[in-house]
């Protein structure tokens, strides 16, 4: 059973950082994209990151461009979204995602694309 479960999130000030992470099991880790989006209240899902099998290559949401980093520790099974300098509009619930991938680099932005799910981890950031 697959199984994807995300960590990290809380209250922080505008200005401040998390980092989030997200822990896979049931799956080869080393053989998925991943991805973290986010979906605020009243808002639909959208992406933020993306990172590819090996680490190798990344792709940010204009709107955290600069400001986010994601990661991936393959010994690990987990991928980290490091988030700095966070802004009230940051705040959301952030899920990560996994898609199966045949090909490195790639990386995808579309949330329909990813076959699993975490549960999600809220991000509150007050101003």
């Amino acid at each position: 059973q697959v199984q994807l479960v995300e960590s990290g999130g809380g209250l922080v000030q505008a200005g401040g950082s998390l980092r989030l992470s997200c822990s896979a099991s049931g799956l080869a880790f080393s053989r998925y994209v991943m991805g973290w989006f986010r979906q605020a209240p009243g808002k639909a899902r959208e992406f933020v990151a993306t990172i590819s099998r090996s680490g190798t290559n990344t792709y940010y949401a204009d709107s955290v461009k600069g400001r986010v980093t994601i990661s991936r520790d393959n010994a690990k099974n987990t991928v980290y979204l490091q988030m700095n300098s966070l802004k009230p509009e940051d705040t959301a619930v952030y899920y990560c995602a996994a898609q199966l991938s045949y090909t490195d680099p790639y990386y995808s932005p579309k949330a329909d694309g990813y076959n699993y799910w975490g549960q999600g981890t809220q991000v509150t950031v007050s101003s």
